[in-house]
C-alpha cells in the first residue's frame, strides 16, 4: 500500500525550522490532511499525482487528503508548512464549496510578489498562535484559516463564489450549488470507488437523480459521472503502479476487481498502457 501519514488536529511550521536548511527528498506518500505549503524563497520540485511542479518563489502547493505527493527541497528555502484535518475545521463541512473552491481547482497557485505578503502575515499571526498556546489560540487558529482561504482565492484568480440556487417547479434545486454537490461527490467516490463504480449509488447518497448527477459533473468538469468514476480508478492505479511495489493482481483487487484481466483490459483502455507496462515507462 501507499504510505499514509496521518495527524490530529493542526501541526504549523515554518519551513526553514522543518527542514533544517538541509537539502530535502521525501518519497511519495499520501495524508489523510490537508496540506498547504507556501513557500516565500524556495527551489526544488513537487509532484503531485505524477505531476511535476517546479518550486519558485512565492508559491503555494495544495495537497487534498488522498493524493500522492513527493517532494525535493533545495536550500535555502522559507516559508510556512500548515497541516490540518477535516475535522480541525469544520467550515468544511458547514461550507464544502468555500474549501473546494482553493483545495479542488488546483495544486498550485503562483502568487504576486506584493499581494503575497498579506497572505505571509496571516500565517506569521497563526503561527504565534500555535507557538504561544495562550487561551482559546485554536479558535484563532480557526479564524486565521478562514481568512487565509478567502485571501487567496482572490489570489489564486479564482472563480467568485457561487450564488445559491433558487429553486423552480421545472428546474428544482437538488441539494445545493454545483460545486457542493460536487465536492460531496468526489468524497465518497475517495472514499467507495473500490466497492461501488454505479453512478446509482451516488446518485442515491446525494439524493438526486442519475441525470441530476450527471447534470452536475458535466457542467462542473465536462464529464459524465461514470467518466469521473473511471478517471479516479485509473488514477488510483497509477498511485499505486508507481508508489508501491504491489503486483497488478493485488492492485486489481485493491480497487475491486475479481477478474484482473478486465481490470488490465480497462487500464490499457483509459491510458493506451498495461499496468505493468505502464509502470516500467513511467515509474
Amino acid at each position: 500500500m501507499i504510505p499514509l501519514r496521518q495527524i490530529d488536529g493542526i501541526k504549523l511550521w515554518r519551513v526553514e525550522h522543518r527542514f533544517s536548511g538541509k537539502d530535502m527528498v521525501q518519497p511519495l506518500h499520501r495524508h489523510s490532511f490537508y496540506y498547504i505549503l507556501a513557500l516565500k524563497e524556495a527551489a526544488g520540485e513537487h509532484s503531485i499525482d505524477f505531476t511535476p511542479y517546479k518550486i519558485t518563489d512565492n508559491t503555494i502547493f495544495l495537497v487534498r487528503p488522498g493524493q500522492v505527493h513527493g517532494l525535493t527541497f533545495e536550500k535555502p528555502s522559507t516559508g510556512y508548512l500548515l497541516q490540518f484535518a477535516e475535522d480541525f475545521y469544520p467550515a468544511i463541512r458547514r461550507s464544502p464549496g468555500q474549501l473546494f473552491r482553493v483545495f479542488g481547482q488546483r495544486n498550485i497557485c503562483a502568487l504576486d510578489a506584493d499581494r503575497s505578503k498579506k497572505l505571509f502575515s496571516i500565517l506569521a499571526l497563526m503561527l504565534d498562535e500555535y507557538d504561544g498556546r495562550q487561551e482559546r489560540y485554536l479558535e484563532v487558529i480557526r479564524a486565521g484559516l478562514e481568512i487565509f482561504f478567502i485571501e487567496l482565492s482572490r489570489q489564486c484568480s479564482l472563480p467568485p463564489a457561487p450564488t445559491p440556487c433558487v429553486g423552480t417547479l421545472s428546474s428544482p434545486c437538488v441539494g445545493g450549488n454545483t460545486q457542493e454537490r460536487l465536492e460531496a461527490l468526489l468524497a465518497l467516490i475517495e472514499r467507495h470507488v473500490s466497492t461501488h463504480r454505479e453512478v446509482a449509488w451516488y446518485a442515491g447518497k446525494l439524493r438526486l437523480t442519475s441525470y441530476q448527477l450527471n447534470a452536475a459533473t458535466k457542467t462542473a468538469l465536462g464529464k459524465t459521472c461514470s467518466e469521473v468514476i473511471d478517471a479516479h480508478i485509473v488514477l488510483e492505479a497509477k498511485r499505486h503502479l508507481l508508489a508501491t511495489s504491489s503486483q497488478v493482481k493485488q492492485i486489481a483487487g485493491d480497487l475491486g476487481y475479481e477478474d484482473v484481466s478486465y481490470f488490465i483490459r480497462f487500464f490499457r483502455k483509459h491510458t493506451g498502457y498495461s499496468p505493468e507496462s505502464f509502470r516500467q515507462h513511467f515509474g
